[in-house]
């Protein structure tokens, strides 16, 4: 069975990041017993100089993209549809607050050398956009450390300090430099760059083909 590395290039603020991980498992279902992948999460800031107490969602959103409310709300209960149909929790996602998620990204780096960065990964969606949470008050990582098995102490500790600061804007810099300038993005095997919450379809296909070049080399 032919391996393939992903690097998915997200945030854990980004709407289209929980759709588009999800798509991605939609894949992965139809290359079961085809294709092995090995996925690791990098990080990307969607609002790098956002306040500590971040702004209200609606507002941060009208303001970014120059829209008025009445188009954004709309959009918003778009994405919320995707999402549901999705199965992904996005109850909260209303109430939302813009935030900066670079402490998030710190103690994800760490959960990443416990194995369990995955689950923290999905589980900081689910207290964004299933329940309005900021993911990188220290007190929000120290429940959802606990809750994936990590360790919670740990996790608050960390987010109060500046550990794997270094590795996170160094991996920022890297996948900048290699392309990605919006969020979610699919690096296949370091060579390729998928970007958007793209159909399964579309993510089978690529790796696919991905998989075909490394077997012919």
């Amino acid at each position: 069975m032919q391996k393939v590395r992903i690097d998915l290039v997200s945030d854990v603020a980004c709407p289209w990041c929980a759709i588009g991980y999800r798509r991605l498992e939609q894949a992965l279902e139809i290359l079961d017993g085809e294709i092995d992948v090995e996925l690791h999460w990098q990080p990307f800031e969607l609002n790098p100089d956002m306040p500590p107490e971040g702004e209200p969602i609606l507002e941060h959103l009208c303001r970014k993209y120059g829209k008025d409310a009445a188009s954004m709300k709309q959009s918003q209960h778009e994405i919320m549809a995707v999402a549901e149909e999705l199965g992904l929790n996005f109850r909260g996602a209303q109430e939302r607050r813009a935030n900066n998620t670079f402490d998030a990204h710190r103690v994800l780096a760490w959960a990443a050398t416990q194995n369990l960065e995955m689950p923290l990964q999905l589980a900081l969606f689910d207290a964004y956009f299933g329940e309005a949470k900021n993911p990188s008050d220290p007190t929000v990582l120290r429940e959802k450390a606990i809750e994936v098995g990590l360790d919670g102490d740990a996790a608050e500790a960390i987010a109060r300090s500046d550990q794997y600061a270094d590795d996170v804007r160094a991996a920022e810099q890297r996948f900048m430099e290699a392309g990605v300038s919006a969020v979610p993005g699919f690096i296949l095997e370091g060579r390729y760059l998928i970007s958007g919450a793209q159909p399964a379809d579309v993510l089978v296909d690529a790796l696919r083909q991905v998989a075909e070049e490394n077997a012919s080399r």
